[in-house]
């Protein structure tokens, strides 16, 4: 399956929805906690997948800030199977030439996690190749929040004109400035709906929806996502004929 995808015609940037890690643990009778551990290899055999094929960014919705709602002893596990994780991939990273970032609202990280994923940013900040953004205590709707009480901030102190306000001003002051927005969005589990996850930047990105459950999520299945969006027309607004042309 690898050798049918166009090289010439990857997308830049992918993000992936990771879901369905509690009910991968429930239909094999065990508790949640389970399935998030199981879920490791997937994020391991994804992200070398994309390093191999020379994905410039992948970015993996880790805990959006509509996690801390889940039972207490679910959200602990999390955190601490994060902070084990972290340490143990920065080889894996390292190896690969990956150098991993974040976005999320991060200062709000329980102590332990920030610190090992700051080592781990500073670590790998020198690698070339693809950039892995984990996307940590994370919403779309906080993101857009804060970007916008900032571009207000900066209109009332003078330093920006409200007349000079456009998408790429805008851009410039989201979490992901420094990140192109994303070509394929990927999402297991079956689920159709975003879960306010990069909702400025999904505004034109291609969506692929698979039932598996994020646990059982391969290469080969990364690989199935990225050929059907290379058989999609991207247009952008426009007709197919302005796009051919």
């Amino acid at each position: 399956m690898k050798e049918k995808i166009d090289l010439t015609k990857l997308p830049q940037h992918i993000a992936i929805i990771m879901d369905g890690n509690g009910r991968w643990a429930k239909k094999k009778g065990a508790a949640r906690l389970f399935g998030h551990n199981s879920a490791i290899k997937a994020v391991r055999d994804t992200t070398e997948g994309c390093a191999e094929l020379g994905i410039d960014y992948l970015t993996l919705y880790a805990f959006s800030t509509e996690n801390w709602d889940r039972p207490e002893e679910e959200v602990n596990g999390l955190w601490n199977l994060l902070v084990s994780t972290i340490k143990s991939e920065i080889k894996t990273l390292i190896d690969n030439n990956i150098r991993l970032q974040a976005i999320g609202d991060l200062d709000n990280l329980p102590t332990k996690c920030n610190k090992n994923l700051q080592e781990a940013i500073e670590i790998t900040k020198g690698n070339t190749g693809m950039t892995l953004v984990l996307a940590l205590n994370y919403s779309g709707r906080w993101e857009l929040i804060n970007a916008a009480k900032s571009l207000a901030n900066d209109v009332k102190a003078g330093l920006i004109d409200s007349e000079n306000i456009d998408t790429e001003l805008f851009s410039s002051y989201l979490n992901t400035r420094a990140v192109p927005d994303p070509e394929l969005l990927i999402r297991t589990s079956g689920e159709m709906r975003v879960s306010n996850f990069l909702l400025w930047q999904i505004a034109y990105t291609e969506i692929y929806i698979t039932d598996l459950l994020w646990p059982d999520f391969r290469r080969d299945h990364l690989y199935e996502a990225i050929l059907e969006f290379q058989k999609r027309e991207r247009r952008f607004g426009k007709i197919s004929e302005q796009v051919n042309s």
